[in-house]
């Protein structure tokens, strides 16, 4: 299960949260507005940070920059 050592990968790149506006799920607990996250994995559709909680995450990509 390569999802359980993510955390120790190397950062793919940073991106930066530029809203926590979401229509169906509450992410404003987990994602701060203007703050950088590091990029661990990353799909078509959604990106794997390390989030507030210190967890990894997975976000659509459109809460990102």
């Amino acid at each position: 299960m390569k999802h359980l050592d993510w955390a120790e990968k190397p950062t793919l790149r940073t991106v930066t949260c530029k809203h926590t506006n979401a229509e169906k799920f509450l992410v404003s607990n987990v994602l701060t507005e203007g703050k950088q996250y590091e990029v661990k994995n990353e799909t078509d559709e959604f990106v794997f940070v390390i989030d507030n909680t210190g967890k990894i995450g997975g976000y659509y990509k459109d809460y990102f920059e």
